[in-house]
């Protein structure tokens, strides 16, 4: 093969790291029940029956490191166990045959010898030989073997074996081993949440014991698991008590397995805080495409620390392998550093020491991790080393030993990043038949996270050659895997979530660039419209089960479409679309099948430019007449083309599914120069966040039965002072007035369990929350302040969701009147929409920046009078608390921050 291209993520390959520990024999009919360490090989088997010598003389050649010739006495015992008819013996010594080999790195081998032991043993009388002891060693051994040749699921199924047996002998010790074992499997099947339950139950067991190596490996693999799931100021504290642990052991094999997890879980949050200042158009991202953001700030600090872990993790390991994963991720921060020349100094000893390294799934994702990281190099640098052909020569040898140990997985995706290196040399025509090939191989094992990947880079190549309509084929498969994968998102790659907008988001925004594209300016046909809009939907419900690393909607939806036919004549639907090079507006109106489109060529970088610039004048009282030029360009850019169309239409309600920044503005503040009126004083404005409502229907008005709560005080809570809110004792008081059959809770009684007693006991329509709030695109940056702790978004599905959205105890309406965007995350919204999905409530009020001030007391108490109108839907209600407001306050910093989402009527 003589190309090759594109890269592997930094954990993908440490995920399955295989850690050099010391291994001793053991004795047949008495199994040392010693602590091993996790993943790691297992005991070498031992026994006292006659051929002891050959036993004994092959574990010191294995101690030694002298495999070959371990591998030549462990076959003599073998044959001498057989002759003497001791199956026990023999089983044993063919175990340990198996982990020389696995050493040996003739996996298939390894693997041939375990299944003769274990088909040996299955006839013994177990409990009679007392050979069950050497069963669960066995299958223990299978299990490593099973999890290195990249068979998660067959793994997972021994070490349950391995689960029972201990449980039945009642080895409590062994049984933790399993189960870390299991969580383990867990995870290289991308099922996280089990792994970490798995390992939190393991946890607690182990919290009472006094500190060991099981300790520690158990909080690191939990560790590696929250990393995995983004929760990363948890994962890091549990790594930092592993590794004490492990220096007070003075176990150098596990301080450097926790100092790799440690850099890992720095670099996750140098990535997290980087994706939340920076924005990079995607129209050139391709599956495997390397995107270095600048690092500064916190992110430079996590980077820089996480250097410092992979440089102690390097010093500490005895194991190739380890050192070598280590490094590999090391060379990735250097990189991401630009420090290029001791990236290409490391690069080259990485190189050196993989070719001695025994072949296996770890070492062939080594392989295809560096040739990664020398693209990367390459792309930032222009250097002329490494050469094209010498980082293609790592993928051909990737693809050569991943067939020789039938690691179709690893194969489909070498084969695919061949097809990448293509690619990136422009050669279209080879580029598109190797990536064929990899799709194909992909498809046949059922790898649909590997599959998208080259549905995606086909679609790309199929656009470079011109072939649009294909393109659209391909790209349109790859949108169909990933709406398969759902919540599996996370298991695609350790790092795809911080890594989303690189290598999810692309698939679906170049798939829409080319469903509206026209050639010759003809008009867009309504299958490509249609198209187009579900595909931004599925994007952005991909982007919250990203957000919850979870599937997020679980109740019955109703089609948008349909609830405006059918339930309200007078609103129309637009769908603004972010483009590199322009901004689209598709336009849904009542009861008509037809869609209208509307273009505006604006590139995204002016577009957002002009949004950052508004948002931030939004947030300052004396800029009035800046927020009324900035966003007056936003109104004739997004309303302006469509106003015609919505004239003749009366409507009277518009409800968005915004796209990107535009998420951060109110849409209320829209401002049209030529009448001299925000949008707001012409209609009433909700946004949804998808297509799809859940069971939307009007609020039961006669019925209002609200919960009311805040913070009046300061607090500080988890390192962060907050301010006095000196109003919400009287915004609650103008509330109760409003709505009579109200129940309060305020400081020292608004907590969570308050909330949730609360919430469970009584059937509320409206909970009314008055205090401090934070959205951001992190979900664990995503709060509201309770009492004595901020209650953080993926609590709210405890809290709030106690009762089905879809019955009708249900929570109609949710307000958080008191909460703001993270400051610097241009994807803030997310956490609004976040919020909204996860409390479960049919409509949420809230606002995008915080007034403390007594507008917002008479906002709420001019919105819950309009609410007690059956003829008044919710947006209209709130447009009318918006005008009375703006009658006193010109200012949008006072009216303009509400926000309604989700069901409007």
């Amino acid at each position: 093969m003589k190309n090759i291209f594109k890269f592997f993520r930094n954990s993908g390959c440490h995920r399955r790291q295989t850690k050099k520990v010391i291994l001793t024999f053991i004795v047949a009919f008495f199994i040392a029940c010693g602590l091993i360490e996790i993943p790691a090989f297992p005991q070498f088997i031992q026994s006292q029956a006659n051929p002891q010598v050959l036993i004994e003389q092959s574990r010191k050649l294995y101690d030694v490191g002298n495999f070959t010739e371990a591998v030549t006495v462990l076959q003599q015992a073998v044959e001498a166990f057989r002759a003497k008819g001791d199956k026990l013996g023999e089983a044993i010594a063919l175990s340990n045959l198996s982990l020389t080999f696995k050493q040996l790195g003739q996996l298939e081998k390894a693997y041939s010898y375990i299944t003769e032991s274990l088909k040996l043993l299955t006839n013994l009388e177990l409990k009679a030989q007392n050979s069950e002891f050497v069963l669960v060693q066995t299958l223990d051994i299978q299990g490593n073997l099973q999890l290195e040749l990249g068979k998660a699921q067959q793994a997972l199924e021994s070490w349950k074996q391995t689960d029972n047996i201990y449980d039945r002998i009642n080895d409590k010790i062994g049984q933790i081993r399993s189960q870390i074992n299991i969580a383990q499997a867990q995870q290289a099947l991308g099922m996280y949440r089990q792994a970490r339950t798995t390992l939190e139950q393991v946890n607690q067991i182990l919290e009472t014991q006094p500190d060991s190596i099981t300790k520690a490996t158990a909080l690191r693999s939990l560790g590696d698991v929250l990393q995995l799931i983004g929760d990363l100021d948890k994962s890091l504290k549990l790594l930092q008590q592993s590794k004490n642990i492990a220096e007070n052991l003075k176990s150098t094999t596990e301080i450097s397995a926790t100092l790799l997890s440690l850099g890992n879980t720095q670099v996750a949050l140098g990535k997290r805080s980087v994706t939340t200042e920076n924005n990079i158009p995607q129209e050139q991202s391709t599956p495997l495409g390397c995107i270095n953001r600048p690092a500064s700030g916190d992110a430079l600090k996590f980077y820089q620390q996480a250097a410092q872990s992979y440089e102690q993790a390097v010093n500490y390991s005895t194991s190739i392998l380890t050192k070598t994963q280590a490094q590999l991720n090391y060379l990735s921060v250097l990189i991401q550093l630009n420090k290029w020349l001791e990236a290409q100094n490391l690069s080259a000893e990485i190189q050196s020491k993989l070719s001695k390294v025994p072949l296996s799934h770890s070492t062939i994702s080594a392989q295809i991790n560096l040739a990664q990281k020398l693209i990367c190099f390459k792309q930032a640098t222009g250097a002329d080393v490494p050469a094209w052909k010498e980082i293609a020569q790592n993928y051909a040898v990737a693809i050569q030993r991943a067939n020789s140990i039938k690691d179709r997985r690893l194969e489909a995706y070498a084969l695919g990043a061949l097809g990448g290196l293509y690619l990136e040399n422009q050669n279209f025509n080879y580029a598109e038949e190797t990536t064929q090939k990899a799709l194909i191989l992909a498809q046949e094992i059922k790898a649909e996270d590997i599959a998208y990947l080259w549905q995606w880079q086909l679609g790309y190549i199929l656009k470079s050659k011109g072939d649009v309509r294909s393109a659209i084929a391909s790209y349109t498969e790859a949108v169909n895997t990933l709406k398969s994968l759902r919540s599996d998102l996370v298991a695609l790659n350790p790092d795809i979530q911080f890594s989303f907008r690189d290598n999810v988001e692309p698939v679906y925004r170049q798939l829409v660039n080319l469903l509206l594209k026209s050639d010759n300016n003809n008009l867009i046909n309504q299958k490509n419209l249609k198209q187009a809009r579900d595909v931004i939907e599925a994007l952005q419900l991909s982007e919250l089960e990203n957000f919850f690393r979870e599937a997020c909607l679980q109740a019955k939806p109703q089609q948008i479409d349909e609830i405006v036919d059918k339930n309200d004549p007078t609103v129309a639907v637009l769908y603004p679309i972010i483009l590199p090079d322009r901004l689209e507006i598709i336009l849904k109106l009542p009861n008509d099948s037809e869609l209208r489109h509307f273009t505006t060529y604006k590139s995204q970088s002016e577009l957002e430019s002009t949004l950052e610039k508004l948002q931030q004048y939004l947030k300052e009282p004396d800029q009035i007449n800046q927020v009324k030029k900035l966003s007056g360009q936003v109104y004739s850019w997004l309303i302006e083309p469509t106003i015609n169309e919505l004239g003749k239409k009366q409507i009277k309600t518009l409800v968005f599914v915004l796209d990107g920044y535009l998420r951060n503005i109110p849409m209320a503040v829209l401002y049209d120069n030529k009448s001299q009126k925000y949008l707001i004083q012409k209609y009433a404005i909700a946004v949804a966040p998808g297509l799809q409502l859940v069971d939307p229907k009007p609020l039961e008005r006669g019925k209002l039965y609200a919960l009311i709560g805040g913070v009046s005080e300061e607090r500080q809570i988890e390192g962060k002072k907050f301010t006095p809110l000196e109003n919400v004792k009287l915004e609650l008081q103008e509330i109760k007035s409003e709505v009579p059959r109200s129940q309060q809770l305020i400081n020292q009684t608004f907590t969570e369990s308050d909330l949730k007693n609360q919430i469970n006991s009584v059937p509320f329509s409206v909970v009314h929350l008055a205090t401090h709030g934070q959205f951001s695109s992190n979900a664990d940056q995503t709060f509201i302040l309770t009492w004595n702790e901020l209650l953080k978004v993926r609590k709210f599905d405890n809290l709030l969701r106690l009762r089905d959205p879809s019955e009708s105890r249900a929570i109609e309406l949710l307000v958080l009147s008191a909460c703001q965007t993270a400051a610097g995350d241009r994807r803030a919204a997310l956490g609004l929409a976040g919020i909204a999905v996860r409390a479960g409530a049919r409509s949420t009020l809230a606002t995008l920046w915080s007034v403390d001030d007594r507008s917002t007391a008479e906002l709420m108490s001019q919105f819950y009078q309009e609410l007690a109108n059956a003829q008044v839907t919710k947006a209209e209600a709130l447009r009318r608390a918006q005008l009375t407001l703006l009658a006193e306050y010109e200012i949008p910093y006072f009216w303009a921050p509400y926000v309604l989402v989700g069901n409007w009527l």
